[in-house]
């Protein structure tokens, strides 16, 4: 065991997870994941080492590499890698089968020198492109040029990762210099070495070439595919990855076929009724083999020239049999469930309430083949950015100087249920978008009583890394985090407005009055610190420090003598029950003796060579300490409209919700208890407490596991004890260590190349299938933990890990998973589940691209599952059964007809009625029962959200519905046919003349067939309409009249040898006798199951049952209502989320003052110009 340990180890195990990173893909190298620090190289490794060292050379594995403006250098033969078979492949993968649409987007590519339109189909790795404002971004291109200062360029990442925020790119300084005019592009020959292709979105790592020069590469210089240009003229880039190499694509996952759990029954159904099918073939051919043996040659009549054994007229029987009773086998059962789906799909296109007309966007079912699988839905896996929220941060409330603001009040502090908006047209600077009702808080700004609250708006106006520019005149603010946005805005509303920053300046209008403040320096946020600062210099000299931040760590900062502490403290807790945002404020003046001595420190850390972050981070907590708290913020993430609402009924439906998120464990948090996944009530276990539980648990099987455990029953044991409400909420890093997927690293040994001893194999064999055992059992057992608990969210998780938790939860559970997402990070999660859906919505196509249905907001989710998925579930299981009963009860009269025709085959009808059986007389009904039945209407499906739970266990079709199906068919061609049978007997017609020959006999079944098959679908149909009842009747006037006709004379002169059965309906059908024969087989099928029906829905009415009966005192709607909380001064549950995003602002970039700088000419001017002279100006 000791070879396995120094070969291959993992992490530290003591090491804790971090709650706020997300882990590392499966794509990192063993290299990025070793220590830092180089431990002692053991003296075995020095040996096997210098034992290498002599041999040949290893051969690194050949890394990706870029020829700009040269197509052809990609296609030499080193870049081909040998696939099976030595068939080769180029490595460069510039196509992906896509939608056509996006397939042929266009963007300028550099051909011969010039700028060309080009589809996005044609781009491939080298080529040199151009992409302007609004663009999606083809490839992922590294940025050489663009139109603002520095290069800057500023992308939306919503469609990667949900967040509509801005993030800035900037090009390395050599290509910035030198790469702006076509000419220059077109004779860019810059080579790049870089990472293969891999699926790390915030990774990249590569060197560029040039000028004899070499330059480093990171993700900071890089645009991924799926990302817009904002805020930006226009760009130049250089394609690295295209197509299906691209991180986006890498990030998608593979594409599954799917099929429903309908579909694979219904198969293992088909094949059993071929199984039948031989058997009874089978046996009736034994029986004809007997039959001639015995009777047929010792009949004269009988003789037809052949002079056959009995054992080869059974042979030949046999197949005959196959041909009579082929129709059991249901060939036209897929023709008629692809017609039903396809008609499903439309219906869900076609619904108007899932249509959204904020952006014209109707739902789309973008498969016919998964629509009953979504009536058995069990687990739902939801992104959250962008899929329960809109993404967008309002300004709510707030606390100042321990008073609460945001309220429904007048300027006289009396509150009012119905109020008008506070009218912000006395400030010019606002934008008329915030929507506030207090305006006891106007009165106070303008009047300035207290002067902590003009204080407090100024500090939104001044601290934060906000970056501003002028469109028209209107203000535009380009934030690091929507949070911030919204402050900004807000205190922009208030009367507060940022105007302008340059690298060492801020400018505010104060209430109408433009002020300039000095900025000493900006402490940046991070997700250790959960806060910034900003250091600033009044116009009358005074030094303040002004901060915001998380309530956890501001509170550790503050001066002991703050008096409105524990009223903001009791406002947090509000604020936190309404699931709102929250951020505290505070400031401290500084003395110049302080600053001075504290600036050199802070200048010493800045350019500190190594742990450079470390260093500031220590700095700055020497000056963020004994803080003036001015109050707190309150920001509401707003849910979609109808999430909590949506999530409640689901759950009634007995479907679990899982939240899927790359977001911060707080948000998610504070998100789980806005849309009530969560409440007061519900016991939380975080990552450790989870860990732990697996661990006692995995102790427990290990003890248990002695040489009898294979004989003793498996114990299912709960994790909790019975009762209680639990959620369990989990990081990605938790997620990997529980479930043993941390990235295994190798020590640096270099294995002498000997074959092992069979012992050593053997062992290490041994080792391994040990450790996938305990993997799996502890993902088994992680799994059967989190479907004990009432909902489930997993934050800071990576797009891998989200498909692999919806697989793990198909793998342990075998349950039908639904996916629902927005963004490319959600498209491996939304093709790994049984059913996709993709919001469409302003997060751009990848994730709709990818799924199998589309609508613009979540809460239409409901009315898919609940109304659309149930009733699909419900009409093709009543499809299925009938379709078997129908063809049963058919076919089985051949069956009882051989036992009086010595088993010869002999059809029991007309050649013509066996014909247009299933196309005609029996398909128009069934058809439209699949498409159209209800058994309850849309408004009583969603009102009562259990009547979905048939679907989840699978009760209206399985096995034991299927064999009753057939028994129902199979007693149903013995009625249809033994009636007759003796009624025909020894009879005597009116006319004297016994009707007892077979071609009446034939009619008489085939009239009572029809009309028993039609009026079974009658008793089958739920819902009723004109459509129905014509398609029921009319398929049986159809086969009367079609029959009468081929029964004519005139048909038979025609074709004499088609149509044989010439008068026999008319001959037999106007005999009293044979109606009556007719009605009585029709009544014996039929009244048993109209008592059976009765007797069920009387004696044992099932859910639906009772809701029919009840419908008209249940059509008034009930209206939902949220949840109240309970909410106890002084007792905080839990603390909301803080308000800022996962990385860190702009505060770098603004202290460098590479973004201060004279704008660009636009692209016209560049061109026209040929000339890059004017970039110098902003230099001098």
């Amino acid at each position: 065991m000791s070879t396995e340990r120094d070969s291959e180890t993992t992490f530290d195990e003591d090491s804790q997870p971090n709650d706020e990173v997300v882990p590392y893909s499966d794509d990192e190298t063993e290299d990025e994941l070793d220590d830092q620090g180089s431990a002692v190289e053991p003296e075995q490794n020095r040996v096997n080492r210098e034992a290498e060292e002599n041999r040949e050379p290893f051969r690194k594995e050949c890394t990706w590499q870029v020829k700009a403006n040269d197509r052809k250098y990609h296609e030499q033969p080193h870049f081909m890698n040998t696939k099976f078979l030595c068939i080769k492949e180029s490595k460069y993968a510039a196509r992906h089968k896509m939608d056509k649409e996006i397939n042929n987007r266009t963007c300028e590519v550099i051909k011969d020198g010039r700028f060309k339109v080009a589809k996005w189909k044609e781009i491939q790795v080298g080529d040199v492109i151009r992409l302007k404002k609004n663009d999606f971004v083809p490839a992922d291109i590294l940025l050489l040029s663009s139109s603002e200062p520095n290069s800057l360029c500023y992308v939306e990442t919503a469609e990667l990762d949900g967040e509509t925020n801005l993030k800035f790119k900037m090009s390395l300084e050599i290509t910035d210099q030198y790469l702006q005019r076509e000419d220059t592009l077109a004779t860019f020959d810059g080579f790049i070495e870089c990472e293969e292709p891999n699926n790390r979105l915030d990774k990249f790592t590569g060197t560029l070439f040039w000028r004899n020069t070499s330059f480093p590469l990171d993700a900071d210089k890089i645009l991924l595919r799926g990302c817009v240009i904002r805020n930006t003229d226009f760009c130049h880039g250089l394609v690295i990855f295209a197509g299906a190499d691209t991180k986006i694509m890498k990030n998608s996952g593979k594409t599954r076929f799917k099929r429903t759990k309908i579909d694979y029954l219904m198969n293992y159904m088909v094949y059993t009724i071929f199984v039948v099918l031989i058997l009874l073939s089978a046996g009736l051919a034994i029986g004809h083999a007997y039959w001639e043996a015995q009777v047929g040659n010792s009949s004269w009549y009988l003789y037809d020239g052949e002079d056959d054994t009995p054992s080869y007229r059974g042979f030949l029987i046999f197949w005959g049999y196959i041909i009579v009773l082929n129709t059991m086998v249901p060939i036209s059962l897929y023709v008629s469930v692809e017609v039903i789906r396809l008609g499903q799909s439309h219906f869900i296109n076609w619904d108007l309430q899932m249509y959204y007309a904020e952006k014209d966007t109707p739902a789309k079912a973008r498969t016919t083949t998964l629509n009953e699988q979504l009536g058995q839905i069990h687990y739902i896996f939801s992104d959250k950015t962008g899929t329960l929220t809109q993404n967008i941060m309002t300004f709510k409330k707030c606390c100042i100087n321990g008073q609460i603001y945001g309220d429904h009040r007048d300027a006289s502090q009396h509150n009012h249920n119905k109020i008008e908006q506070v009218d912000f047209s006395w400030n010019t600077y606002a934008d008329g978008k915030l929507a506030f009702y207090d305006h006891y808080l106007i009165e106070q700004i303008q009047s300035g009583k207290e002067p902590e609250v003009r204080q407090f708006f100024f500090l939104l106006a001044v601290c934060h890394t906000v970056m501003v520019d002028r469109t028209d005149g209107q203000l535009n603010y380009q934030a690091a985090s929507p949070d911030e946005g919204a402050l900004v805005n807000a205190a922009r509303n208030f009367g507060f407005a940022f105007l302008a920053r340059t690298q060492n300046t801020i400018t505010i209008s104060e209430l109408g009055t433009e002020r300039t403040y000095n900025v000493l320096a900006i402490l940046d946020f991070n997700s250790d610190r959960k806060r910034m600062s900003i250091i600033v210099r009044t116009p009358e000299g005074n030094i303040k420090l002004y901060c915001k931040g998380a309530d956890t760590v501001i509170y550790e900062r503050l001066h002991r003598m703050n008096p409105t502490k524990q009223e903001t403290q009791d406002a947090l807790d509000i604020f936190a029950n309404e699931t709102l945002r929250t951020l505290c404020l505070c400031y401290k003046e500084i003395e110049e003796k302080e600053f001075t001595e504290w600036n050199k420190k802070f200048m010493a850390a800045s350019v500190a060579s190594t742990n450079r972050d470390e260093a500031l981070d220590k700095v700055y907590e020497e000056i963020e300490k004994d803080l003036i708290l001015l109050g707190a913020t309150a920001i509401e993430d707003k849910l979609q409209d109808g999430v909590p609402e949506t999530i409640s009924k689901l759950a009634k439906a007995d479907i679990k919700i899982w939240v899927l998120t790359g977001d911060k464990k707080e948000t998610a948090e504070n998100i789980g208890f806005a849309c009530e996944l969560l409440t007061e009530d519900t016991t939380i276990c975080y990552g450790e407490d989870i860990n732990s539980l697996l661990h006692a648990r995995m102790e427990n099987q290990r003890n248990r596991g002695g040489v009898y455990a294979k004989f003793a029953p498996p114990v299912q044991e709960s994790f909790f004890p019975p009762g209680g409400n639990r959620a369990l909420i989990i990081t990605g890093s938790w997620l990997n260590e529980i479930l043993l997927e941390k990235k295994t690293k190798r020590n640096k040994i270099l294995k002498l190349k000997f074959p092992r001893t069979e012992e050593e194999r053997r062992m290490r064999t041994q080792s391994k299938r040990r450790l996938e055992a305990k993997k799996e059992q502890r993902q088994k057992n992680f799994v059967d933990l989190a479907c004990e608990c009432s909902a489930v969210i997993c934050c800071r998780v990576t797009p891998k890990q989200k498909a692999m938790v919806v697989d793990l939860v198909k793998r342990y559970k075998k349950a039908i998973t639904l996916a629902i997402g927005d963004g490319a990070n959600d498209v491996n999660m939304i093709k790994t589940a049984h059913i996709g859906v993709g919001i469409s919505g302003q997060e751009g196509m990848q994730a709709v691209m990818s799924s199998d249905y589309s609508f613009a907001q979540f809460r239409y989710l409901q009315r898919l599952l609940l109304v659309h998925g149930r009733w699909s579930y419900i009409r093709m299981c009543k499809f299925l059964r009938y379709f078997f009963y129908k063809n049963f009860a058919f076919t089985l009269v051949h069956f009882w007809y051989s036992f009086f025709n010595g088993y010869s085959a002999q059809t029991a009808y007309e050649d013509w009625f066996i014909t247009l059986y299933n196309v005609l007389y029996t398909s128009l009904p069934v058809l439209l029962m699949g498409l159209l039945d209800q058994d309850v209407s849309d408004k009583l499906s969603l009102r009562f959200p259990g009547l979905y739970i048939v679907g989840q266990r699978d009760l209206l079709f399985n096995y034991k519905r299927f064999f009753v199906s057939l028994l129902h068919g199979v007693l149903t061609s013995m009625i249809l046919f033994f009636i007759p049978l003796g009624a025909y007997l020894q009879t005597v017609g009116q006319d004297g003349e016994a009707p007892s020959d077979y071609q009446s006999f034939a009619v008489t079944i085939a009239s009572a067939l029809v009309i028993t098959v039609n009026f079974q679908i009658g008793l089958d149909t739920s819902y009723w309409t004109f459509v129905n009842a014509f398609s029921i009747f009319g398929s049986i006037a159809l086969y009367f009249g079609i029959m009468f006709d081929f029964h004519s004379a005139g048909i038979h002169v025609l074709f004499p040898s088609a149509f044989q059965f010439t008068g026999t309906a008319s001959n037999a059908l106007r005999q009293p006798y044979i109606w009556l024969t007719i009605i009585l087989a029709v009544a014996v099928c039929l009244l048993p199951v109209v008592a059976i029906r009765f007797l069920s829905m009387t004696i044992w009415p099932s859910e639906s049952d009772k809701i029919q009966k009840h419908r008209k005192r249940l059509k008034a709607e009930e209206q939902w209502q949220r949840r109240q909380q309970v909410f106890r001064r002084g007792v905080s549950t839990r603390r909301s989320a803080y308000a800022f995003s996962h990385q860190r602002g702009y505060a770098d970039l603004i202290s460098s003052g590479r973004s201060i700088r004279k704008k660009r000419s636009p692209l016209d001017a560049i061109v026209a110009d040929g000339t890059a002279e004017y970039r110098r100006t902003g230099d001098s």
